[in-house]
């Protein structure tokens, strides 16, 4: 019996102690930050300074805009005089480095989250938001043929180039999803230069819409197929067929594509139908039901102005939220809040919005241009001559193949032919801009070398595009004669390359 009893205690005694031990509370997290007081006021230093520059060198940018509307310098683009400038604000921080005056690295102003929550959606938004819809939508064929299938046959031959070559040991190898994601994102087009050119000679209307047309849904086009192609790469393809991967590539993109354009359209007509509902109550003064007393906005514009601004960006937030391209659906809000929307506003509101859109552009702009110069001096870089000079060739050749031959395919069906000058010129006019570089960024690859491969490449063929193409398409008009006669008759003197002129 004592046995018994002892083996009894020693169980419950080995039980309890199990138990205590498994119910030994874990250490709370800190509810404070871990950062001393000193780390905190030294980040706080450090971000305060980059506020400062950022602020800074967009103030001058501005002056410098300001300077080229006022003196009318006829063959330099704003694009191009704010990267140059950037470039030269870039070396004048590096300086400041060696001399050890500043404790601050360039490389915190510009980050892909940054650019892709902050200073694209405006622009995006923007764009759709004063599309002029007429021309627009009279040659959507068109348009929507040179954007996604253009882009994506511009990202196959690049893609495809860059794989074959590697291959070959020709250049630096890169896997095949790598390859296509490189040749997604560098077949975004954005000839912002080229666009002001185009609207300073007054050229034919259907060029400058189909340039301005495909750059508006080239953009979203490329993030999607870049997304795509991220997609891929993170899951195992190593057992499913070529075939195979096609098609769940085909579905990831319809699915971004048609269900970002969907959510962007959807949440536009709901703004529409808020805004509806004020304007009917205004107009018919059916106050006194207390129902709808608190839906006219239109009194208060400053509230309807705050409603439209977050109607602009909740889509936005929301698609990204659920895993869909939040550039495709901001893009269609902006057109059905422009179409719907913008007519059910107050005369203030209406203004107040066209304008605070145009100016937030603008900034927003004018940030990623000089950002883009001083990328330059921004990270570390890996530069090879034979992996630059075949991507670019492959750039040029893959924009040639996009243009000229769905060009003749769609004079088939167009009463408006388009012309082999204007062929040339919307060859000429693919400019890269900062979605390439900022998705260059955005890129998870490894190793390290591969990604800064990638950025040092980008970077490179961004501002070989804008400066050289860029700064040549005015002179290239002119060589080509494809001026509208309207155009002729104007004195040089009136003849302006900044699009914020009439803002």
């Amino acid at each position: 019996a004592n046995a018994t009893h002892e083996v009894i205690n020693f169980t419950l005694h080995t039980t309890l102690a199990a138990t205590t031990k498994l119910v030994v509370p874990t250490p709370a997290k800190p509810i404070l930050p871990v950062q001393t007081g000193v780390q905190a006021q030294q980040e706080e230093q450090s971000s305060g300074m980059t506020i400062f520059f950022s602020l800074l060198v967009l103030a001058i940018c501005i002056i410098l805009v300001h300077l080229l509307i006022k003196y009318r310098l006829h063959f330099l683009p704003e694009s191009v005089a704010v990267v140059s400038l950037g470039i030269l604000m870039g070396a004048f921080i590096k300086i400041i480095e060696a001399q050890k005056l500043a404790n601050w690295k360039e490389e915190e102003m510009f980050r892909p989250n940054m650019f892709f929550l902050l200073l694209l959606p405006p622009i995006i938004f923007e764009s759709g938001y004063s599309l002029h819809k007429g021309n627009f939508f009279q040659n959507i064929g068109s348009i929507t043929l040179f954007s996604v299938f253009g882009t994506a046959i511009s990202a196959f031959i690049v893609g495809g180039g860059i794989y074959f070559l590697g291959q070959a040991d020709v250049i630096y190898k890169l896997n095949m999803t790598d390859s296509f994601a490189f040749g997604s994102l560098i077949s975004a087009v954005d000839p912002v230069a080229t666009i002001a050119i185009f609207n300073a000679l007054n050229v034919d209307p259907v060029l400058n819409m189909l340039v301005f047309g495909e750059s508006i849904l080239n953009d979203a086009v490329s993030i999607v197929l870049t997304n795509t192609a991220e997609g891929l790469t993170r899951e195992n393809m190593s057992d499913v067929s070529g075939w195979q991967t096609f098609l769940q590539a085909l579905g990831y993109f319809l699915k971004m594509f048609f269900g970002s354009a969907a959510l962007g359209t959807l949440t536009g007509l709901i703004s529409a139908l808020i805004s509806f509902f004020s304007f009917v109550i205004h107009l018919y003064k059916l106050v006194k039901f207390n129902i709808l007393i608190h839906i006219d906005l239109r009194k208060t514009p400053s509230l309807e102005f705050g409603m439209m601004i977050i109607f602009a960006y909740l889509p936005y937030g929301l698609a990204e939220g659920i895993s869909l391209s939040g550039i495709m659906a901001i893009l269609f809000s902006g057109i059905v809040m422009s179409h719907y929307t913008h007519h059910n506003l107050s005369p203030v509101t209406q203004i107040l919005m066209q304008q605070t859109l145009r100016t937030v552009a603008f900034m927003c702009e004018t940030c990623v241009f000089a950002f883009l110069g001083l990328s330059i001096f921004s990270f570390p870089h890996k530069f090879e001559m034979s992996f630059v000079i075949w991507c670019i060739v492959l750039v040029l050749f893959g924009r040639a193949v996009n243009i000229f031959p769905l060009s003749y395919l769609l004079n088939f069906f167009r009463d408006h032919k388009i012309t082999p000058k204007m062929m040339f010129i919307m060859w000429f006019s693919g400019l890269r801009g900062a979605i390439p570089y900022a998705l260059s960024l955005h890129l998870g690859l490894e190793p390290i070398e591969k990604r800064q491969l990638i950025g040092t490449t980008t970077i490179i063929i961004v501002l070989f595009t804008i400066l050289l193409l860029g700064g040549g398409t005015m002179p290239l008009i002119r060589l080509i004669d494809i001026e509208d006669s309207k155009a002729r008759k104007r004195n040089k003197k009136d003849i302006n390359l900044s699009k914020t002129e009439k803002m």
